[in-house]
């Protein structure tokens, strides 16, 4: 019974990990896509300038409103605690993939919209280069 159970939970995972022929062409676009994320209360901008990441958070992307604030705000403090790590250790991890730091403080309200695109962000980076930034499997669907 439980060799049944792992056998299922292997597969549902594995799945999880698969990349639509959609999402494949978004991928292989070579025109610079760039995402700015603004917060005028706060007083900051984020750029993102990322190949495809423009077009893949419009068409793949789950609708805002999909994930509360606060789902994304923990997954993002997840993300960003590793991947400033992996900024630091360039030795064990690919500087061209993680060249910054990114400064997100968990006291900080940065609204919906910043969280938004930050947890897509993500979502994306991982899947596009094959990436685990913590212990969930980056899912669209």
């Amino acid at each position: 019974m439980i060799f049944g159970i792992l056998i299922i939970q292997c597969s549902g995972s594995k799945k999880a990990l698969e990349i639509s022929k959609e999402e494949k062409e978004v991928f292989n676009n070579t025109e610079l896509d760039t995402v700015a994320i603004h917060n005028d209360s706060l007083q900051f901008d984020i750029i993102i300038m990322e190949v495809g990441f423009a077009t893949w958070l419009q068409t793949m992307a789950q609708p805002k409103g999909y994930y509360t604030q606060k789902f994304m705000e923990n997954r993002n403090r997840i993300y960003v605690m590793n991947w400033n790590q992996r900024v630091l250790d360039p030795y064990n991890y690919n500087p061209n993939l993680y060249e910054l730091q990114i400064n997100y403080y968990p006291n900080i309200d940065y609204g919906y919209d910043v969280n938004y695109k930050l947890y897509n962000y993500f979502l994306y980076f991982q899947r596009k280069y094959n990436q685990r930034l913590g212990p969930f499997v980056p899912r669209i669907k």
